[in-house]
């Protein structure tokens, strides 16, 4: 038996979805055509297509997801089987709005929510909730460009409003963007589209319109922040970033600063949520780069009040740099171009690195540099199950991954001191994958009958890992199994 340290009985133990990737119903009651809609299915290696709206004859995996829509009720007592105290998940826009531009809410939406979460705490199960988490009313992408246009912050904060206002006393902890810094990879178009709508074309400067876009959503995270506390001042609203440390590859120098530059290329944008302001090393690469936002200062004075009040990140791997041969003294850096193998860890089958002390080390670095609390909201371990024939899917792999990143995390808060308001791995139900749109690729502790294709009896059954994370959650950490 491997003994972990015990959490607060307060620590919130729980599991992590999003809306586009399990509700399915994707034109149920009103629904509006989101961005994840019309992503076609991939696979490993494989990258997922979007197509000018919905196509005949082209596979749509978020259009049925799991079913979650239809078969809430079933899940929830499942997630409160296991003993989770909360369940984040997150508010498809387009369920509200269903072009995004509106002026009055869906009301059919609205309600469905109210369900969700009244369903939830009978459950004794808190939502946390994320307002945008990859599903962009597709109008605003084809109208108005996504968030290369200013407007979307005032439909963005009349989204949050309405929400917040419908739930305010059903939801205590919300978050703006989910993964806000996924776009770092500019070269990669799908991070751009699915954070940001933005669809461009080969002559464009991908940065100019990467930073941004990230400029409008910062100010309208802010304008949210500053709205949620006076609906309701008991509301904790953080902002969600993707942490994945990037080490240097050795102790040469400028190796070492190379990662430097890297982690605050990749992590300005927490800078900004957490502390009001952009770094000092940002204007100076902007300007290197020939890059003139649009930044007033009105906009600077609305970062400064509207700062979050905890860092929810998810943590799957850590990444590896080094130095250029001929590096120039501006240590740029691209990802993924500067990525090198880490030869100290182990690989999952989709080539993401295992660095269960590379979790420790972040929430060390964050706790440093941002002085919040923080929510572990994603964290999780994608896999082929085999399904037996008496239904049991015996997950060892799965289990082995979460023990050893529950003991990092508790590391963290029993001898560092980290200040962690809880714990919800990642796709806790089987989903649908964002990156490759497989349901081949599973992370879940309840297993879901259904393959790639939207085919199966979508039942739901128990694998080995959810009467493992049952034992973790019963024991507050304490019995890691």
């Amino acid at each position: 038996m491997v003994n972990g340290y015990k959490m607060p009985k307060d620590f919130l133990w729980g599991g992590a979805v999003a809306a586009h990737q399990l509700e399915g119903g994707w034109q149920a009651d009103g629904k509006g055509v989101s961005i994840a809609d019309v992503m076609t299915a991939g696979r490993n290696g494989v990258p997922r297509q979007v197509t000018d709206g919905v196509k005949p004859g082209e596979i749509y995996p978020n259009h049925w997801g799991n079913d979650f829509y239809h078969r809430y009720p079933e899940d929830d007592q499942l997630f409160e089987e296991m003993g989770f105290k909360c369940f984040r998940t997150s508010i498809a826009w387009t369920r509200i709005f269903p072009n995004g531009d509106e002026d009055e809410p869906n009301e059919a939406g609205l309600k469905f929510y109210d369900d969700l979460f009244d369903n939830l705490l009978a459950h004794h199960i808190q939502p946390v909730i994320t307002l945008s988490h990859f599903e962009i009313p597709y109008h605003l992408v084809k109208a108005y460009g996504g968030w290369s246009n200013r407007k979307m912050i005032d439909f963005f904060v009349h989204f949050a409003k309405t929400v917040f206002k419908r739930y305010r006393n059903k939801v205590k902890y919300w978050m703006t963007f989910n993964e806000i810094n996924n776009q770092t990879a500019w070269k990669d178009p799908h991070p751009l589209l699915q954070n940001s709508g933005l669809q461009l074309g080969k002559d464009d400067n991908w940065q100019q319109a990467m930073y941004q876009a990230a400029h409008y959503e910062l100010v309208a995270s802010a304008l949210t922040v500053q709205a949620g506390h006076a609906i309701n001042p008991d509301f904790q609203i953080g902002c969600m970033v993707a942490m994945c440390p990037i080490y240097p590859l050795t102790a040469k120098p400028e190796d070492v600063m190379k990662a430097e530059r890297a982690m605050q290329t990749r992590y300005w944008y927490g800078d900004v949520h957490c502390l009001g302001e952009y770094p000092k090393w940002l204007p100076k690469y902007l300007e290197r780069k020939n890059i003139k936002l649009d930044i007033t200062d009105d906009d600077l004075a609305t970062l400064k009040a509207g700062t979050v009040d905890y860092v929810g990140f998810s943590y799957y791997m850590s990444f590896v740099t080094k130095a250029k041969a001929d590096e120039a003294p501006a240590y740029e850096y691209t990802e993924p171009d500067d990525f090198v193998e880490n030869p100290y860890v182990e690989k999952s089958d989709w080539g993401w690195q295992i660095d269960p002390t590379g979790l420790r080390y972040s929430m060390n670095w964050m706790q440093d540099r941002w002085h919040l609390p923080q929510f572990i909201v994603e964290n999780g371990f994608g896999a082929y199950d085999k399904k037996q024939a008496d239904g049991s899917v015996h997950d060892d792999y799965r289990i082995s991954y979460f023990r050893d990143h529950i003991k990092a995390m508790e590391e963290a808060v029993a001898l560092d001191g980290v200040d962690l308001i809880g714990y919800t791995p990642w796709g806790c139900i089987d989903l649908v994958s964002a990156s490759t749109g497989e349901m081949a690729k599973r992370y879940g502790f309840i297993y879901v009958d259904a393959d790639d294709n939207g085919k199966g009896s979508f039942d739901r059954s128990k694998k080995d890992s959810f009467y493992w994370y049952q034992k973790v959650i019963e024991s507050d950490g304490a019995d890691l199994g």
